[in-house]
C-alpha cells in the first residue's frame, strides 16, 4: 500500500492547491475589487501552474505505474481513485503549464471583461478577449487530441466518454419533440397573467425565504452559505464548505428563489460526497450531467410543484405579505409558465433544452471553426429566432448572458439537458423505490428524496462513469423518452 499512500498524499496536496483556488475564485465572483482583477489573475495562475506541475510530475507517473501494477479489485476505493488518477494524470500530462497558466490568467481576466460587457450590453468590448478564448480553447483541445471532431475533447472533460456524434444525435431527436410542446404548454399558460405576482419583493426577505427552503432540503449550512452575484453559481471550496450565489430582483421573487433551488442541487450533491475521500475520485463528482441532473431536480422537480407550493406558500406569505391573496395553485401555476424568453437561468421547463440546443450547435461550429468570433451575435440571433420566434433585442439577453465561455467552459451547456434527462428518469426510479415519497414530499420531508440520492447517485463518486451510474441507480441507461413523458403531464394535463 506504499505507493497508493504516497500516491493519495501527493493528490490530497493537489486538492489543496485546487482549494484554494476555488476560494479566491469564488471571492473574484462575490467581492472582488474591480482595480484587484489583474492581482488575482496573476494568483490564479501560479497557482495552476503549481497544481498541474504537481499532478504532472515524474513522481506521479511512477506512482500510478506502480499501482496499476501491485492492482487493487475492481470494486473497491482503491480501484476508483487509481482509475481516476489515471484519467486525470494522462489528460493533464498533454498541457505544458505554460499553457495552464496563461488559460487561467486569460480566464480570470475574462470574467470581469464579460461581467462588464454584459452590463453594457456590448459584444464589442467583450470580442477580443472572446477570440483569445476561442483560439486557447482550440490549442487546448488539439493537445488533449481527438479522432472524429476537436470539440470531442472538450465535451470529454465534463462528461467522460460523450461523443459530439451522440450529443448531436440525441438533440435532432429531441429538438421537434420539445418544439410541438411549445405550442400547447404556452397555451395552456396563457390563462396565467405574466404579472401576476408582480410586486415589491425586498431582497432581505427573498434571502430569508430562499434559506428556509434550502435548508428545509436539506442543504447544511454550517457546512455552506448562499451569496450574490452576477451569475448563480455553486463551488466547493472544501470537505465542509460549499458556497452557493444567486442574483435578485425586487420585482420577481421567483428569480432568486429558484436560483438558489438550482444551486442547491449542486450543494446537496456536494455535501453527499464521501468526505473521507475528499479530493480524490471516489469522493468527486461522477460527470456534469450527473451534476446538473441534481440541480434540475430539486428545482423542478421538487421546487416546480404543485406539492411545493401547497406546503410553501404560507411561509412565502409570511416574507411576503401580498402572496396570501394568491391560492398555492395559482402560484404553481405562475411559476410554471411557459412563455418562450431570452434568458436561459430564467427559462421555463419546455422551453428550456431549446436554449441549450442552441448553445451547442455555436460551441460546435466556434471550436470547429465553422464560426467566427465576429459573426457570433448575428449567428446567435438568427438560430434563437428559428428557435423560438423571438427577435433578440441586445447582446445582454442574447450572446453575453451566460458567464461559462469566460472561464472556457466550452462542452459544458450540454450537460444541462443531460441533467434534465437524468433528473427525470432518477425521479421516476425513486417513485417506484418509495411509493410513499409523494406524500413525504407533499408533507414537505424531504430527508427520503434525499437519502435515495445519496446512496443511489452520491455515495458513488467516480466510481462508474456516467451511463453505468444511471443503469446502477435506475435500472436502465439514460432515456429521454422519461422526460418527455414528464413534461408532457406536468405542462400539457
Amino acid at each position: 500500500m506504499k505507493p497508493y499512500e504516497e500516491l493519495s498524499a501527493r493528490f490530497r496536496e493537489a486538492a489543496r492547491i485546487k482549494s484554494i483556488q476555488a476560494v479566491l475564485g469564488w471571492d473574484q465572483e462575490t467581492f472582488l475589487p474591480d482595480k484587484a482583477a489583474a492581482w488575482r489573475g496573476e494568483q490564479l495562475s501560479w497557482l495552476a501552474g503549481a497544481h498541474h506541475r504537481l499532478v504532472t510530475a515524474p513522481e506521479t507517473a511512477a506512482g500510478i505505474d506502480a499501482c496499476e501494477a501491485a492492482g487493487f479489485a475492481a470494486d473497491t476505493v482503491e480501484a476508483t481513485n487509481l482509475r481516476g488518477w489515471r484519467r486525470d494524470y494522462d489528460l493533464a500530462a498533454k498541457l505544458p503549464s505554460a499553457f495552464v497558466e496563461e488559460l487561467s490568467r486569460t480566464t480570470s481576466e475574462a470574467t470581469h471583461v464579460w461581467a462588464e460587457s454584459r452590463r453594457r450590453s456590448d459584444f464589442a468590448h467583450y470580442r477580443p478577449m472572446l477570440e483569445k478564448l476561442v483560439s486557447l480553447t482550440r490549442q487546448k483541445a488539439d493537445l488533449l487530441g481527438w479522432e472524429a471532431c476537436r470539440y470531442d475533447a472538450l465535451l470529454d472533460e465534463y462528461e467522460p466518454g460523450a461523443r459530439t456524434a451522440d450529443i448531436s444525435a440525441l438533440f435532432a431527436e429531441l429538438a421537434p419533440q420539445i418544439a410541438a410542446l411549445v405550442g400547447p404548454a404556452t397555451e395552456n399558460s396563457a390563462r396565467i397573467p405574466a404579472d401576476l405576482l408582480a410586486g415589491h419583493y425586498p431582497i432581505a426577505a427573498q434571502q430569508s425565504f430562499n434559506r428556509e427552503v434550502a435548508e428545509a432540503f436539506g442543504f447544511d449550512f454550517f457546512a455552506g452559505r448562499i451569496d450574490t452575484t452576477t451569475h448563480p453559481f455553486c463551488t466547493s471550496l472544501g470537505p465542509e464548505d460549499t458556497r452557493l450565489t444567486t442574483r435578485y430582483e425586487e420585482g420577481d421573487f421567483l428569480s432568486s428563489l429558484y436560483g438558489v433551488l438550482h444551486e442547491a442541487g449542486h450543494g446537496l450533491y456536494e455535501q453527499g460526497l464521501n468526505k473521507s475521500e475528499w479530493s480524490l475520485p471516489a469522493g468527486d463528482a461522477c460527470s456534469l450531467g450527473i451534476h446538473e441532473s441534481q440541480s434540475r431536480l430539486w428545482e423542478n422537480h421538487i421546487g416546480g410543484s404543485e406539492a411545493f407550493w401547497n406546503h410553501w406558500l404560507p411561509r412565502a406569505a409570511v416574507h411576503f405579505p401580498g402572496l396570501a391573496a394568491f391560492t398555492p395553485q395559482q402560484v404553481a401555476a405562475a411559476a410554471r409558465r411557459v412563455s418562450p424568453s431570452f434568458i436561459r437561468v430564467d427559462a421555463d421547463e419546455v422551453t428550456y433544452d431549446l436554449h441549450i440546443i442552441l448553445r451547442f450547435e455555436i460551441e460546435n461550429l466556434l471550436i470547429n471553426g465553422g464560426l467566427e468570433v465576429k459573426d457570433l451575435p448575428e449567428a446567435w440571433n438568427t438560430r434563437f429566432r428559428e428557435l423560438t420566434g423571438l427577435t433578440v433585442p441586445d447582446d445582454t439577453r442574447g450572446c453575453l448572458q451566460d458567464i461559462h465561455w469566460s472561464f472556457a467552459g466550452f462542452g459544458y451547456f450540454c450537460t444541462y439537458t443531460l441533467g434534465n434527462l437524468n433528473a427525470s428518469q432518477l425521479m421516476r426510479a425513486a417513485r417506484r423505490d418509495d411509493p410513499g415519497l409523494d406524500s413525504s414530499l407533499a408533507s414537505g420531508q424531504y430527508a427520503p428524496l434525499l437519502n435515495w440520492l445519496r446512496s443511489r447517485v452520491h455515495a458513488h463518486g467516480r466510481r462508474w462513469s456516467a451511463p453505468e451510474l444511471m443503469r446502477h441507480a435506475t435500472g436502465e441507461l439514460t432515456r429521454a423518452d422519461y422526460h418527455l413523458e414528464y413534461l408532457r403531464a406536468k405542462f400539457l394535463a
